[in-house]
């Protein structure tokens, strides 16, 4: 009976005193909150809550567990032992995962919210993007090491793993030599400022917006809601579209076939007018002129600009529509013809002329 009663206040007394200094601990966020709003950190780090609540009943459990004079737990001290310090050493690394991941989330919005600049957002949330996979990466490597290294038999071989770790080193070079190019290309692009979260890029002709750029792949969302995945180094080793990159400002072009007798200037005026009532127009510039012929049609180009790629591509839909539907009912003679009508021959040559050059040609020769 006194085991039992051990046993209860040890753990009675753990769980209360998780919960009392938890709940300390969420008060005293709560008013660091309060008094610094201009900061996300300290509502941030109230995330982290059940993590730290299981590290500290873990740790005070693993403290007091040699006290309780129960019977089974005695005669399986090492195994409990062991499997507190596995949960002390995992719930550890979700804390400082957690910690990590607030701080350069709260790093990140308060730069979002002081800089107006788009196109640095977005390379500053690629970057702590990847800083924040790279940390958690790293310390669930440490981890999982530091939680083989309470294994006794781990321990022994310890010698003879750092005498290959050479040879195993070279030998998983080699073998993952495109993950790591993938790993090193992921750093380039995250630092060197190639291609952010949010850039509009055309890859292997297709058209998308970059939606996850991770340590070893891009993902790239394209205009019909379709998923590219493609590996980092793709976007360091080929030629790439980033329409975004040095501002979002973009100028577009619509291309019309028109006749020789189209009204250019109409065309014109007509061009401004539906430029004036276009929302996705942002009244930069605009032009419409003819850029070439054909024997049958004149080549009619309209520049329109917007903010971005996707008001760009409803103001070249808007005009292009826009202006067919004006010249089909106004000007439909404006639009391409083609001539069905039956070849003449030339009034010069009669046809005995004719008849005669044929049989010249089928009279042998000599």
């Amino acid at each position: 009976m006194n085991s039992f009663v051990r046993l209860l206040a040890v753990l009675g007394g753990s769980v209360v005193l998780t919960l009392v200094v938890g709940r300390l601990t969420d008060l005293l966020l709560r008013r660091a909150d309060a008094r610094h709003p201009e900061t996300p950190l300290w509502n941030m780090l109230r995330r982290c809550g059940p993590s730290v609540r299981v590290l500290l009943f873990t740790a005070v459990l693993r403290g007091a567990y040699r006290q309780i004079e129960w019977q089974p737990l005695r005669e399986h001290e090492a195994a409990v032992g062991r499997t507190l310090t596995l949960v002390l050493i995992g719930a550890g690394a979700w804390c400082v995962v957690g910690v990590a991941s607030a701080i350069v989330e709260s790093s990140y919005a308060r730069y979002a919210l002081g800089t107006r600049d788009p196109s640095r957002v977005r390379r500053v949330r690629t970057q702590v993007t990847l800083i924040r996979r790279i940390v958690t990466a790293v310390v669930a490597v440490v981890a999982a090491a530091a939680m083989l290294l309470t294994f006794p038999a781990f321990r022994a071989v310890g010698t003879s793993v750092l005498a290959s770790a050479g040879i195993i080193g070279i030998v998983a070079g080699v073998a993952a030599q495109s993950t790591l190019g993938n790993l090193f290309a992921g750093f380039q692009i995250a630092f060197g400022d190639m291609v952010r979260i949010g850039d509009t890029v055309v890859v292997d002709g297709e058209w998308g917006v970059v939606e996850e750029v991770t340590l070893t792949l891009i993902a790239v969302r394209t205009w019909d809601e379709r998923r590219i995945t493609m590996p980092v180094s793709y976007f360091t080793s080929r030629p790439f579209e980033n329409w975004s990159r040095g501002g979002v400002q973009m100028t577009g072009t619509v291309f019309l076939h028109c006749d020789h007798t189209a009204p250019v200037s109409l065309m014109r005026e007509k061009l401004k007018e539906i430029l004036d009532g276009c929302e996705a127009w942002d009244g930069r510039g605009w032009d419409l002129s003819v850029t070439d012929t054909t024997p049958t049609t004149i080549v009619v180009r309209a520049i329109v600009t917007a903010q971005d790629a996707d008001r760009l591509w409803t103001a070249r839909c808007e005009v292009r529509e826009q202006l067919v539907g004006w010249l089909a009912e106004k000007h439909p003679y404006a639009l391409p013809r083609v001539a069905t009508s039956t070849a003449v021959p030339s009034p010069e040559v009669g046809p005995e002329r004719r008849t005669e050059a044929r049989g010249d040609l089928r009279r042998p020769a000599g």
